[in-house]
């Protein structure tokens, strides 16, 4: 239960088993979320659930940041693995959580200082701007606790652990739901209610797994109780890390800039993109952490030097994949409206209308957004990180400016924001795969 090494036994059971409580752990994660959403609009209504799904967006771009250098510092932590260099690895893990900490505090002083600028460029209607300002307000306290979760998530992944983060996870997001349900349908303390059960939760799920690898994780306490800060650690983590905070950064402004472009057409649109999206993401997001456990197991066999696995991997990881996304889209197709029903009243048809159109428009092209997750995870395991950054501004850039470009147009308005998003991934797709085909050789020589 401590560790897995993913250089050894069948390459398709050793990547799924590991991939296996990820996935899970997304789905508990998507579940609370859906939760979350539910109570909201049903117990508040629909401009307390506008508010919630702006700040939610707001939320995501800000940890990005973090989520980018625990990503970044896990791929060291894999190769350090795969290569069985213990000092390496506990070099590595002080340079992450110096450059972690000093991030999150700054990340958070800023968050709370610059909130009214936030919501004014989020486009923020008037009559939810008091709403979702004290939502934020709250949940940017629970910055440093996400960051100390996925720094231990992202240590225990990388030398083969991905069940223990799930436990934490699994009890954080039940914590969550209850007190989701005591302060805002018991207590009814609204907006308010939900942003202090989702930090409450963060703060637990952080400290227990932190608390957990000090004390079961050798290479972890040794790091913590000599903590030395050596220049070559800190500009590798550093190096990776820049790239897969950019990575991640440019990818969710650009989810920003879509959400102030949807907020400027109403509470309705609003409401229908909040419980949409939720939707989606609970549907194609375990091909994200199938992407990201695909990326550990990359990382980890190059650093062994294992070239046959690594291409072995891809292979299998992109039949998984695809096929999963194909049945996902099927599913949406064919429950759009059951699934909207959950946060929606039947009562609001004009929110079931545009929701209904968002999933039709956008769900038949999961593939799209499943194949990007693993070229994102391949290129960052072989020290590419940059091939990510550049589909990101691909994929991205097109959403932003097909989305203003499209919605401007009378005949087309809102819809033309939902159909920048598959386009968006097509194009991205391709250019990953060009480059793949050019560069495959380079790319698996490199160590």
């Amino acid at each position: 239960m401590n560790q897995q090494d993913l250089t050894k036994g069948p390459v398709f059971s050793t990547m799924s088993l590991f991939a296996l409580p990820m996935i899970l752990g997304n789905i508990l994660q998507q579940g609370y979320n859906i939760v979350d959403t539910w109570v909201v609009g049903r117990f508040i209504g629909p401009d307390a659930l506008a508010a919630v799904g702006c700040a939610f967006a707001v939320m995501t771009f800000l940890t990005s940041v973090l989520l980018g250098l625990c990503m970044g510092s896990g791929t060291v932590f894999s190769l350090c693995f795969g290569r069985g260099d213990r000092q390496g690895m506990e070099q590595s893990v002080c340079a992450s959580f110096l450059l972690l900490a000093v991030t999150a505090a700054a990340l958070t002083a800023a968050s709370l200082l610059g909130v009214d600028a936030l919501v004014w460029w989020m486009n923020v209607p008037g009559k939810i701007v008091e709403l979702t300002r004290g939502y934020l307000l709250i949940v940017f306290c629970g910055i440093p606790a996400i960051a100390v979760y996925n720094f231990f998530g992202a240590y225990l992944k990388a030398v083969g652990n991905s069940t223990v983060p799930l436990i934490f996870l699994g009890v954080s997001t039940t914590v969550n739901i209850l007190l989701d349900l005591l302060f805002v349908a018991a207590f009814r303390w609204g907006v308010l209610g939900a942003a202090a059960a989702t930090v409450i939760s963060q703060y637990l799920s952080g400290l227990g797994i932190g608390l957990y690898v000090l004390g079961k994780q050798k290479e972890a306490r040794r790091a913590f109780l000599h903590f030395r800060i050596q220049k070559s650690s800190l500009k590798q983590i550093a190096g990776y890390s820049a790239l897969t905070c950019m990575q991640q950064s440019v990818m969710n402004l650009g989810i920003l800039m879509v959400q102030g472009l949807v907020n400027s057409f109403g509470t309705v649109v609003m409401a229908a993109f909040a419980a949409a999206v939720k939707i989606e993401a609970f549907t194609y997001m375990p091909a994200q952490e199938y992407a990201n456990a695909f990326s550990t197991f990359i990382a980890q066999n190059m650093g062994a030097g294992k070239k046959s696995r690594v291409v072995l991997g891809i292979r299998f990881a992109y039949v998984s994949v695809i096929s999963y996304c194909i049945l996902a889209s099927i599913f949406i197709w064919v429950f759009a409206k059951p699934l909207l029903l959950i946060f929606i009243e039947p009562s609001e048809t004009e929110i079931l209308a545009q929701g209904i159109r968002y999933l039709h428009i956008v769900g038949p092209f999961y593939f799209g957004i499943g194949c990007l997750f693993l070229f994102y995870g391949l290129y960052r395991a072989v020290g590419k990180p940059q091939a990510s950054v550049i589909l990101t501004i691909i994929s991205l850039g097109t959403r932003v400016a097909l989305s203003y470009l499209l919605s401007s147009i009378d005949a087309v308005g809102v819809v033309g924001i939902w159909w920048s998003i598959p386009i968006g991934w097509g194009l991205a797709d391709f250019a990953g795969f060009l480059y793949y085909v050019r560069k495959k050789r380079s790319l698996l020589e490199w160590v």
